[in-house]
């Protein structure tokens, strides 16, 4: 299932209806890299024989990155092979087809085996038979995970940009209090444990191709940390987006990894069918209205952005924003000093 709703950050809080609207500034974090010392009082100095050694420092790393060590990193260059969870439909569909404009290779995946048939047959008909592949994922089971980079190998041999965008908010918009079992374990379980599997496996593949490779998490309404009444699940999920991204940046520097990085992408709202679902109040249709943009509007902009990122040899943390605060805040302005996209999607009161 596509992740079919994308908010920045920054948020107006209302009684009837939330919508984010920007990103605090997140920079990439810059982790030191750790060296795990014996406790010592301040009259006893440091012995150097008692602090770590390599083999010590080795023994905190896993045998596939150390083995990275010994290994010359090959230069990725264009046509990118690039793998899209979830891009059957909205913002992973416009990613997966920007990326094809572009002269890349495209694997797209869904937990829907007849929309992945449908969709690949479609990109394969305006793109070429060679450039697209498909294949059934459900990125909430591990095996489907693992299956999916068995399939990437075999088909492509290996992938230099991995975009986790599969998500879901169960089509939800109430209180959580009325929100059914059901529906917060196909949240929890598609956004947190399905992109915790993605990423682990992404990692693993990646470092074993002398290419490398890159990441990209998405995010949504919730990340920046501030609340997302109606659809609370969702919004504590995306939380955790940005949280892991973070602690993977740290754990692959504190390897010493060198051609595997992990960036977050910010599509900001995005006119899906789960977004226009919930807009069924006077907030939501004023927001929609003045901030979301059409999936193909945004996979414009960020696909330049994150092909730019292997194309300079980049190996550093990213996080790619489509809706800036700058951008909201101007076209909030220009709506209440001049009226402008009001009724642009849906009709106002």
């Amino acid at each position: 299932m596509s992740l079919c709703m994308h908010f920045t950050a920054m948020s107006i809080s209302c009684s009837s209806f939330f919508i984010p609207y920007s990103h605090p500034r997140f920079l990439p974090p810059r982790f030191h890299r750790c060296v795990f010392f014996g406790v010592a009082s301040r009259q006893k100095p440091i012995n150097p024989r008692e602090t770590i050694n390599s083999a010590t420092v080795a023994s905190f790393i896993p045998p596939m990155a150390r083995s990275l060590y010994s290994m010359n990193r090959e230069p990725m260059v264009p046509p990118y092979n690039v793998l899209i969870t979830g891009s059957t439909k909205g913002i992973g569909y416009a990613l997966a087809k920007e990326f094809l404009k572009a002269g890349d290779n495209v694997l797209i995946c869904s937990r829907s085996a007849e929309s992945v048939e449908s969709t690949t047959r479609s990109l394969r008909e305006e793109f070429g038979e060679h450039r697209v592949w498909g294949t059934k994922c459900d990125v909430r089971e591990g095996q489907d995970v693992k299956d999916l980079v068995a399939f990437a190998q075999e088909n492509l041999k290996y992938i230099d940009i991995w975009i986790n965008n599969a998500g879901s908010n169960a089509y939800s918009y109430k209180p959580l209090a009325e929100a059914s079992d059901e529906d917060l374990i196909e949240v929890v379980t598609t956004n947190t444990l399905g992109l915790m599997i993605c990423c682990r496996e992404a990692i693993k593949m990646m470092l074993k191709q002398p290419r490398g490779g890159h990441i990209f998490n998405i995010d949504g309404a919730g990340s920046d940390g501030r609340p997302t009444p109606r659809f609370a699940a969702y919004g504590a999920t995306k939380r955790s987006v940005v949280h892991l991204t973070k602690s993977l940046q740290a754990e692959l520097q504190m390897q010493d990894v060198q051609n595997v990085v992990v960036h977050n992408l910010s599509p900001g709202m995005v006119t899906t069918d789960l977004l226009m679902s919930g807009a069924t109040t006077k907030q939501a249709k004023f927001f929609i209205n003045v901030l979301a943009e059409p999936a193909e509007v945004v996979a414009e902009y960020l696909v330049p952005n994150i092909r730019s990122i292997p194309a300079n040899g980049s190996m550093k943390p990213t996080y790619i924003r489509f809706l800036t605060g700058i951008k909201a805040y101007s076209q909030i302005f220009s709506r209440l000093a001049f009226g402008a996209r009001r009724n642009r999607y849906v009709l106002e009161d």
